[in-house]
């Protein structure tokens, strides 16, 4: 009866009894006293029919089981060990199969490619079992590394490894030798060879002239070309050169492209004319390019040398690499120029610089908006100060408005500053977006003039989200006056809202929407378009397309930072020539969704008196002593400290007593936070208001939320901080 599994193909005209002679035979040869079941399982259905020399071992590393390749490909010993078997194969035998077995052990398989005394082989180990590992020994001498079209590519490709040993001869390679050579020197009487000059080589012809080009491999192997120089007119050459698999120039010591093979012509765009230049078709050294040749030509440089360069072709960007090396062909020097397509590369570099840039602009934003904050709020302040002091009636009174009016102005201007930056304050509440538009409408209609028609359309289920309505506002008239603005002739722009759902993530312009639900308006307009160039700038601040005069370059900018502080998502389309889309995504408003930390909002309220102590604490002193006096002035009695270490010294006093902290977010040493959450332990009823120059953010994604706390963004009035201090004592 035939084992289970056995091959139906093995019963030959023998009969049944020479395969089960033949298979008794072959257990009996390839099973060791240990680990029969192991090996009968896979000696039935797999090793014994490998090509490959197949081995099972134990975690100790004794030998189970090998397969008639493996014998045959050991003979010489009948060791027990794997270890002792390959050690007339490899150097150190132990390290490679200890690294080999620690791979299978943790991820199931491991191989590794070695050059050994026999030749390039593939040692390969995979884990059977919980304690049994299969090792096969394949001959990787005959494989082509770089994938099967190497070995009929039509010029001579040899691979040599570390140790110069050849690990692979493709048939153009072995046809020019006459034989497969296992190294450099059966090929090349003369070592070593002078890669992009013509060499001596040991052909099946006899001695021959060859042009050799050296390019260099993964896990330091090289790769050897050679371009076989005939006789008078160098056909094959030129054939051999047309064919190789990278784009190759041919230049001359005067930057005169001499010739150019089928790749490079298709990187270039085409062929180039018969006088043209190196420097007429790339750009971008940053210095004179024929500098760069004639010092590669006088080997002045240090060796080979490649530049990153701009191909001028007018149908598309491309960047390649150039490498240049010198070589000489029929006594004459001549430059060889290999090109790689690095417009991948570049546009990686270009986008991570221009993070890198945008970064560095919102630090920057956030810094002058946290400064100027700090000064708005002691000018405002001051000048609600005097206005208490004067009536209307007053000759000074109109002085002060203006400057009131123009100090809230430039707090406009700083609030664009803190938007673009993405560390703005923001007020959400839940809106109703046709609401919103409602609104919006009457404004959105005068700002659009009468040549352009101004269309809303809803979604008849559209659910809420949860935004500033005053920053909102903003993005949209924004966005309808730069679509107005595209019309110059007149047209239409249609904002349309709708509710769409993401089952998954979608990915686009380097941005990732998480599924989910999502509220969207879009801005559509029937203008000019935006040129495909412009498109990734729209963004940027201070880019825009409008003449000088016309716009700053703020607006798109400040609408991606609120969209993006709001936790949405803003993208555009154009077409030039047929119109404009904006895309806004805000994730729908969900009743069980956390409300967002408290922020206090500008009172419009009378004023009230208050008593209590309140103990400031601002390091910026025009606005600690404008602070003081405000809360002063309405019955409050203030303590004052410059620093968080100050305020908590001065609570060291177990008998002072201590209502209300007004303390400023980032200063000096310790922050407002820290020395609150410190104070509190001691004082834990003391309510907080915190005030900043910056927006919440200031206070760190990560830390905890300070309890019985609010925010009040600067600049704030001396009406708004009164009211602020009197709600949290009430």
């Amino acid at each position: 009866m035939l084992p289970p599994g056995l091959p139906a193909r093995m019963l030959t005209v023998a009969g049944v009894t020479l395969v089960a002679v033949s298979l008794g035979m072959a257990l009996r040869r390839l099973v060791a006293r240990r680990g029969l079941d192991i090996a009968n399982d896979m000696l039935e259905g797999f090793i014994e029919n490998d090509a490959a020399a197949s081995i099972i071992t134990d975690a100790d590393g004794a030998i189970l089981a090998r397969n008639a390749a493996a014998e045959a490909l050991f003979p010489e010993t009948e060791s027990e060990t794997l270890a002792a078997t390959l050690r007339g194969v490899l150097a150190n035998p132990s390290s490679v199969l200890f690294r080999l077995q620690r791979h299978a052990e943790q991820n199931g398989a491991a191989h590794e490619d070695i050059v050994t005394r026999r030749g390039h082989v593939r040692l390969a180990v995979h884990r059977t079992g919980k304690q049994g590992f299969l090792w096969r020994v394949e001959d990787m001498s005959e494989r082509p590394h770089a994938g099967a079209s190497a070995a009929t590519f039509p010029v001579p490709l040899i691979s040599l490894g570390r140790s110069g040993t050849v690990l692979f001869m493709n048939e153009a390679a072995r046809a020019l030798a006459g034989q497969r050579v296992k190294s450099l020197d059966r090929l090349f009487p003369s070592l070593p060879l002078s890669p992009g000059k013509v060499n001596v080589m040991s052909t099946r012809e006899g001695l021959r002239d060859v042009l050799v080009a050296e390019f260099s491999g993964s896990a330091g192997r090289r790769e050897l070309f050679f371009l076989p120089s005939e006789g008078a007119g160098g056909e094959t050459r030129a054939s051999g050169f047309e064919t190789l698999p990278v784009a190759m120039l041919k230049v001359g010591t005067d930057g005169r492209i001499l010739a150019a093979n089928r790749l490079a012509v298709d990187l270039l765009g085409g062929a180039p004319g018969e006088n043209a230049t190196l420097d007429s078709m790339m750009q971008g050294l940053g210095r004179p390019l024929m500098d760069w040749l004639r010092e590669t030509a006088a080997d002045r440089g240090a060796g080979q040398t490649s530049e990153f360069l701009r191909l001028t072709r007018k149908d598309k960007e491309i960047f390649v690499q150039v490498s240049l090396s010198r070589v000489v062909e029929n006594g004459t020097s001549i430059l060889i120029a290999v090109l790689n397509d690095a417009t991948e590369l570049k546009t990686l570099e270009a986008q991570f610089v221009q993070s890198q840039k945008m970064q560095a602009i919102g630090q920057l934003a956030g810094g002058i908006a946290h400064d100027f904050n700090n000064l708005l709020t002691a000018i405002s302040g001051h000048c609600d100060l005097l206005l208490l002091r004067h009536d209307q009636g007053d000759q000074d009174f109109g002085d002060l408005e203006q400057i009131r009016q123009n100090a809230n102005r430039a707090a406009a201007l700083v609030g664009q500053l803190l938007a673009f930056s993405r560390k703005q304050t923001l007020r959400p509440e839940v809106l109703d977006l046709r609401d919103t538009l409602s609104d919006l409408t009457h404004l959105l209609n005068r700002l659009v003039g009468e040549k352009v028609t101004l269309t809303l359309s809803h979604d008849p289920v559209l659910r809420p989200i949860r935004a500033d309505k005053r920053q909102l506002e903003q993005v949209l008239m924004n966005l309808v006056v730069n679509a107005r603005d595209a019309m110059p002739q007149g047209g239409e722009i249609r904002i349309e809202t709708e509710v769409v759902t993401l089952d998954e993530p979608m990915r686009r312009d380097r941005a990732m929407v998480p599924p989910g639900d999502y509220v969207t308006v879009k801005v559509r307009d029937e203008g000019v378009g935006i040129p495909g160039d412009d498109m990734p700038k729209v963004f940027e601040p201070f880019f825009t397309t409008k003449r000088p005069g016309e716009g700053t370059g703020l607006g798109l900018s400040t609408a991606y930072g609120i969209i993006k502080q709001t936790g949405g998502f803003i993208f555009v389309d154009s077409v030039e020539g047929s119109g404009t889309e904006f895309t806004l995504f805000f994730p729908a408003f969900n009743r069980s969704d956390a409300e967002m930390p408290a922020v206090a909002a500008p009172s419009g309220t009378a004023s009230h008196q208050g008593d209590g102590v309140v103990l400031l604490v601002e390091d910026e002193a025009p606005v600690r002593a404008f602070a003081a006096r405000a809360l002063r002035l309405r019955g409050y009695t203030v303590l004052e400290a410059e620093s968080a270490e100050d305020a908590l010294q001065m609570l060291d006093d177990p008998l002072l007593r201590v209502d209300v902290f007004v303390t400023d977010v980032v200063m000096p040493g310790m922050d407002g936070p820290s020395w609150v959450r410190k104070a509190r332990e001691q004082r834990p009823e003391v309510r907080v208001v915190f005030v900043s120059g910056y927006a919440e953010g200031a206070f760190g994604e990560a830390e905890p939320e300070v309890p019985n706390s609010v925010f009040l963004p600067k600049p704030f009035s001396l009406t708004q901080l009164a009211e602020t201090v009197y709600e949290q004592m009430h």
